[in-house]
């Protein structure tokens, strides 16, 4: 019961952030949303074997919390349950992949160990840049901006629909669960064959939930479209941020930035 609720309250709080009033909550949701898909393709063209190139990719989630006012801590916390999945998908290359290519000292390092911590720097940084977007713009905000860019107005719709009944979906689920709960002396009822019959229940009465929010959607003149009293401006503001950002990404991508810094600190401390 307390992990659906918490979890529930913990998924609000994006959108709590995403009311704020910063220099990057007011820029155009089409400029943040085109520069984190530039940030998005720069991080995940590298190669397996890429791994210095990824880190100082880290600029941009840093810079876009601290022009946020994020909690840096959050999104930390937000990006640390992710990247135990990414080691699970890597963690078989170094089995698979057992040339040693890099030797630190007395240790070998072999391509599978740098492939699978590729992986998981890939993870935390597209992971970072996607609850980023959300914090500094809000979902809905999203994906207006990408049916102004061009994306079908029914899958733009579609999206939206499935952010906004995830709430539905664990608002009743954290229901269900307290009822299971409260019936339940001691550990009687809490067993796994119980959980069949509450998944059914949760899918029913969702369903009926969702019936009933559509109903009353078309009751107050509902037609495909929503529409916000929001108007946004794509300025020089924007377009120094999407242009600034995409140039930086692009030259990272072309060139190996930790390489640049290392040889750059290595030669003037000859």
């Amino acid at each position: 019961m307390a992990s659906i609720d918490g979890a529930l309250l913990d998924f609000k709080r994006l959108d709590q952030l995403a009311e704020g009033d910063t220099v990057m909550h007011r820029l155009d949701p089409r400029a943040k949303v085109l520069a984190t898909l530039v940030f998005l393709v720069s991080v995940v063209s590298f190669g397996r074997y890429e791994l210095s190139a990824l880190i100082p990719f880290f600029i941009f989630p840093a810079a876009l919390i601290g022009l946020g006012d994020l909690p840096a801590g959050y999104i930390i916390g937000k990006i640390a349950l992710i990247c135990p999945l990414a080691l699970v998908i890597g963690i078989f290359n170094p089995i698979f992949d057992q040339a040693v290519l890099l030797q630190l000292g007395p240790l070998p390092v072999s391509g599978g160990w740098i492939s699978c911590a590729s992986i998981v720097v890939r993870a935390a940084l597209t992971v970072s840049a996607a609850i980023i977007l959300v914090a500094v713009t809000g979902f809905p905000a999203i994906c207006r901006a990408m049916e102004r860019l061009g994306m079908p107005p029914a899958f733009a719709m579609q999206l939206l629909f499935l952010y906004r009944y995830i709430f539905v979906l664990t608002e009743e689920g954290g229901r269900a669960s307290r009822a299971r709960e409260l019936r339940a002396f001691g550990k009687k009822g809490r067993g796994m064959a119980s959980y069949s019959s509450l998944l059914g229940h949760l899918l029913l009465r969702t369903w009926m939930r969702a019936e009933r929010i559509h109903m009353a959607m078309l009751a107050r003149g509902f037609s495909g479209a929503f529409h916000s009293r929001e108007q946004s401006r794509f300025g020089a503001a924007e377009l120094l941020f999407l242009a600034g950002w995409s140039i930086l990404f692009i030259t990272l991508r072309m060139h190996n930035g930790s390489q640049f810094i290392g040889s750059l600190v290595t030669g003037l401390l000859k």
